[in-house]
């Protein structure tokens, strides 16, 4: 069995000029066509190599896209800058096969500030892509927000990064954009969140939904979220596997958290320390950018 997960997040700030007009006459941005059209791309790509038994290649991926971004609507800009591109989107997509036994072979395919990751219930959520920014570290990502240095668009030329893995079930495989992870207080709250709300949950429906009206209520973004749990007999048994790594999670979350009147040196001391006792496994995975080793 093979499958895909996948996020696309237009980029605004690049891609804010209108391209193309809905039959309704609303204007859509060069973001919003990117990400769609990302999304076409890659689903093609999936299908055509299910369909001929291929490996997952990144080149033919960035094929697909250059092939699509020919054909989609583009408008050029009178600004011009160096920060604007045409179709600018992230890419985060995880292709995984199920072989014999409890063997999962994943490939993390990105471009841009989304992310892949696998979540386990002994090691916790694992990120699999490194950002492609001059900053890795996730902690000072959130503190310091700096932009990418490569983004799927039709203009300029970009790449697609890959890594393979191979995983035992039972896991949890996810694609999320910097919604859900760029907005919290310290990298491991992103995953206290997916694990206070499956505890909560009696359902895949009711999970989705849970974590939908959290994220809301910290987010300063557009958020996308694609997973699967794979190695499970039902929901029940998903949330039964987590319930130890949530009780972890709920404490390292809680263990001395500042309030909001607390001062701003009590935060950052209180990010550190609580970084630095997560960051080893959820590091664990983590590549070094391509970027980095050119």
């Amino acid at each position: 069995m093979r499958g895909l997960l996948g996020v696309f997040d237009g980029s605004g700030g690049s891609g804010s000029s209108p391209v193309w007009q809905a039959p309704d006459g609303e204007q859509r941005t060069g973001a919003w066509v990117g990400a769609r059209v990302a999304r076409l791309a890659t689903d093609c790509w999936f299908r055509e190599i299910v369909d001929q038994g291929a490996p997952a290649d990144a080149e033919v991926l960035k094929d697909f896209l250059d092939y699509f971004h020919e054909r989609a609507p583009q408008r050029r800009s009178k600004i011009v800058g160096r920060m604007r591109r045409q179709l600018p989107t992230t890419l985060a997509a995880v292709e995984y096969g199920v072989g014999e036994g409890d063997a999962v072979d994943v490939r993390a395919l990105w471009a841009g500030d989304s992310r892949a990751y696998v979540l386990t219930p002994e090691a916790g959520l694992q990120v699999l892509t490194s950002d492609h920014t001059e900053e890795h570290d996730a902690l000072e990502l959130l503190r310091s927000d700096p932009p990418m240095t490569n983004t799927v668009c039709a203009d300029r030329d970009f790449f697609i990064e890959e890594r393979s893995h191979a995983f035992s079930m039972p896991c949890v495989l996810l694609a999320a954009t910097d919604g859900f992870f760029g907005y919290v207080h310290t990298p491991a709250d992103f995953e206290n969140t997916l694990l206070t709300t499956l505890m909560r949950a009696d359902s895949a429906v009711e999970w989705a939904d849970l974590i939908r009206r959290e994220v809301q209520e910290y987010t300063a973004d557009d958020a996308s979220l694609s997973l699967v749990a794979l190695g499970h007999q039902d929901f029940a048994g998903t949330r039964a596997s987590f319930e130890q790594r949530a009780g972890l999670l709920a404490g390292l979350c809680g263990k001395g958290r500042p309030s909001g009147a607390d001062q701003a040196v009590t935060v950052r001391s209180w990010q550190n320390s609580t970084w630095q006792e997560y960051r080893r496994d959820y590091e664990a995975y983590l590549p070094m950018s391509q970027e980095d080793t050119e």
